[in-house]
């Protein structure tokens, strides 16, 4: 962050006699004798993080006066901003501390620098989740290129609310103060980024600097600061809609024009899912340096409108509340539209654009998932929708069961063949632990065969069954390619037993994917169990 810039612009403005636009500050509560910048507002305008520079609160002001930490306010029941407080450690580091986006919710950060288990490695940007015991270590995005790509002094960055999409403005030159704009998307593992692609030359301009990138919470308006021409003064925030899904077609951006753009320097522009109001930080009017500042948008400065999907994870069987991983896909098709977690409180909060159908699906090591469909397919104004969604137990690696609710009758298909073949009950699950397909495939090997054709002997023991062959993965890899892996495998179990004579009538395939584990996905044991060919009696 430009900390010297900030203080000269600060100079400068106080002797700026032209018409400045109609902020409404934030007061003293949130703003001091300091400079308050980078103002990050959550998406249900709730939670306001923002960076301090030069108090002596602050962590390495012994050692930098200019020194920067992350400090925030809350919305009140009144409607008025709490005591900014100062956050503590990880948040907090002895160098210059900024946050760059918090989830809609509040219990995710994004935080300047590269960290390890709370370790400081380089320059970067890392993750911290709101925990019992306040907020976790950080733990660093792990880019890839961005080292190699990135080699000015600035770098800065915002996540749009999905969670697995970044934007970054860095400069792929040394000693240039011209940045550009990139977006990175979260790759199929969870676990690392892909290279940083630039966005369209109408966005990053030659010669000119972008910087403070924000996407609102419909996925398509993105705000950014510039100094390219056309401004009302030195940096201005524009506007500008995507309009592929590539995210390298953009439209002409469009200045905000006098009500949100003064004669100085405006960046770090940030607006809640509502889309009624802009933060940013001003030096027009302020208390001391730059303050923070709110402005009503003008109905062509808005973003689309979005509903707000809140409310609680619990246990099931305690009811009580639970953290858990939650991702929300597209329906049909199961395309991953981004992810959020629950608490150890169980709140939770996601923003999704209309236009589409969603599935939420709550997730938790040891318990089923459960999944929420939402049709937003209709356009409508900004709403907030409660789920509370709820998780039962499953059993455990010693198959004991942890919940009676999940306690079905499950017997071995040779338990079956040699004891009660034609004793079968509605509901039954028959195991098999030898119907097996190469890696990621779905095709069947051939010693999986022995246990079909017992299937198949069930089958034409009892003429009038109907069974459902289900298939399943363990968690690892995506949820839309286990979906899918395990649709296949079942289809492919189905087509064999047809072949073995089996009317195609009394037989269902279904896939499951990830979502019904009958064990811990943290174990190879516990996996191995998970990635399983059942059959369920649905009609004796």
């Amino acid at each position: 962050m430009k900390k010297l810039l900030i203080l000269t612009l600060a100079s400068i403005s106080s002797m700026n006699v032209f018409a400045q636009p109609a902020y409404e500050n934030l007061g003293a509560k949130v703003n001091s004798p300091y400079s308050e910048i980078r103002p990050t507002i959550s998406a249900d305008g709730k939670y306001l993080y923002f960076v301090v520079e030069g108090n002596p609160k602050n962590t390495a002001y012994k050692t930098d006066k200019l020194a920067q930490d992350i400090w925030y306010t809350e919305l009140d029941e009144t409607g008025n901003w709490s005591q900014a407080q100062q956050a503590g450690a990880p948040v907090n580091t002895n160098k210059d501390n900024a946050i760059f986006w918090v989830s809609p919710d509040g219990n995710r950060i994004l935080i300047r620098g590269a960290f390890d288990n709370g370790k400081y490695v380089g320059r970067g940007f890392s993750f911290c989740n709101k925990t019992e015991f306040g907020w976790s270590n950080p733990q660093q995005l792990k880019i890839s290129g961005f080292k190699r790509m990135a080699v000015d002094a600035y770098i800065g960055a915002s996540m749009a609310n999905d969670g697995k999409t970044l934007f970054l403005y860095f400069s792929e030159e040394k000693n240039s103060f011209l940045n550009d704009l990139y977006v990175s998307k979260l790759n199929e593992d969870t676990e690392t980024w892909s290279s940083p692609v630039k966005l369209g030359n109408n966005i990053s301009m030659d010669d000119y600097d972008e910087i403070s990138p924000f996407l609102s919470s419909d996925m398509t308006t993105l705000y950014f600061s510039s100094n390219r021409p056309g401004g009302k003064g030195d940096y201005d925030i524009w506007m500008t809609k995507r309009l592929d899904d590539n995210w390298k077609t953009w439209s002409e951006p469009v200045n905000m024009g006098d009500s949100v753009n003064s004669m100085g320097w405006d960046a770090y522009f940030s607006v809640d899912a509502r889309g009624e109001y802009g933060y940013l930080s001003t030096t027009t009017k302020s208390t001391g340096g730059t303050d923070l500042v709110k402005i009503k948008l003008g109905e062509n400065q808005k973003p689309k409108n979005v509903a707000m999907i809140y409310g609680k994870v619990y246990n099931g069987k305690t009811k009580e509340p639970m953290d858990a991983k939650l991702f929300y896909d597209l329906v049909p098709g199961e395309t991953s539209e981004g992810n959020a977690i629950a608490t150890p409180d169980g709140k939770y909060k996601v923003t999704l654009p209309y236009g589409k159908k969603y599935s939420i699906r709550a997730s938790a090591d040891k318990f089923f998932s459960v999944i929420d469909t939402l049709d937003l397919t209709a356009a409508d104004s900004y709403k907030e929708l409660h789920r509370d969604l709820y998780l039962y137990p499953v059993i455990d690696d010693n198959n004991e069961s942890k919940d009676s609710a999940y306690n079905e009758v499950r017997s071995d298909l040779d338990d079956v063949i040699n004891t009660n073949i034609d004793n079968l009950k509605v509901g039954q699950i028959l195991t098999s632990k030898n119907i097996l397909f190469d890696f990621n495939k779905s095709i069947l090997r051939a010693d999986s065969y022995e246990e079909l054709e017992k299937v198949a002997k069930i089958m034409k023991a009892n003429p009038n069954l109907v069974i459902e062959v289900s298939a399943h993965t363990d968690a690892v890899g995506s949820y839309s390619q286990n979906l899918a892996l395990s649709e296949d495998r079942a289809y492919a179990a189905k087509q064999y037993l047809i072949s073995k004579g089996i009317n195609a009538e009394r037989l269902v395939s279904k896939g499951y994917g990830e979502t019904t584990p009958v064990a811990s996905n943290q174990t190879d044991g516990g996996r191995q169990l998970n990635r399983r060919v059942e059959f369920r009696i649905l009609k004796k």
